[in-house]
């Protein structure tokens, strides 16, 4: 992840930031005495902040300026990989009293990876816009011994998919086939049902696509498998119009 240890000090070089650790109220577990005011909605939580992909997550909501929350374990760690843009938040997700300062002004949800963020207990009032990436397809591909390493993962995989269909919040649940730790913008896009069990793809690419949904909000959910493969995509609004339009 060494890439992404230098990308703080580079932003703040690019976008004129001061180079501090992020200003979230202090230390670990201390509460937040301004809780209960309300804030506007203009901002996306990254679930699992420390993923692989959820730096690139990270990195592309910097670049296209939004306002950024992050679930991590490590507040330092985070904040110097990222500074001032993101917001690190550090406590347990089945605190009730955390999960909902977490998502004070939260407007969209990405996650991206099945890391069991999603539960039947969860209070996402108010979230407009839920982006799931699922390794859901590939999980139940997998056999032999490696289907009994993914069988943990298969099911937090699972509830998410079943408490977010079940939310009622507009969703966006991309079927991912297997990340890769390659480059993206390589390779053009497979979306052939299917293609996510058999198929791989970036995890660049994949988070490139995570982003590209927030904007694009569905009615009630979009769900599409995708890998890399040979369809280009050179405007993914237009990309997300036309595959809503056709239900």
């Amino acid at each position: 992840m060494k890439s992404f240890c230098t990308g703080g000090p580079k932003l703040r070089k690019w976008y004129g930031a001061p180079d501090l650790l992020p200003k979230d109220g202090g230390a670990e577990g201390e509460e937040d005495e301004s809780s209960d005011i309300e804030e506007p909605r203009d901002a996306v939580l990254v679930t699992n902040g420390e993923s692989e992909i959820g730096q690139m997550v990270i990195l592309s909501l910097i670049l296209k300026r939004a306002r950024i929350k992050a679930l991590v374990k490590d507040k330092r760690s985070t904040g110097e990989a990222f500074g001032t843009y993101v917001e690190c938040m550090v406590g347990n997700i089945r605190d009730k009293s955390f999960t909902r300062k977490t998502l004070r002004g939260v407007r969209a949800v990405i996650c991206p990876t099945d890391d069991g963020f999603f539960s039947d207990q969860i209070d996402l009032k108010g979230v407009e816009h839920i982006v799931l990436l699922s390794q859901l397809s590939v999980y139940r591909n997998s056999g032999g011994l490696q289907a009994i390493m993914n069988s943990k993962l298969r099911k937090l995989a699972e509830r998410d998919e079943n408490v977010v269909l079940a939310s009622g919040i507009p969703s966006t649940i991309i079927r991912s086939a297997s990340l890769e730790t390659t480059p993206g913008g390589e390779k053009g896009f497979n979306f052939t049902e299917g293609i996510a069990a058999k198929g791989k793809i970036s995890r660049e690419d994949a988070a490139t696509i995570c982003v590209e949904a927030l904007d694009a909000i569905p009615q009630t959910t979009l769900i599409f498998e995708v890998a890399n493969g040979d369809e280009n995509v050179t405007d993914w609004k237009t990309w997300f119009a036309e595959r809503m339009a056709k239900g």
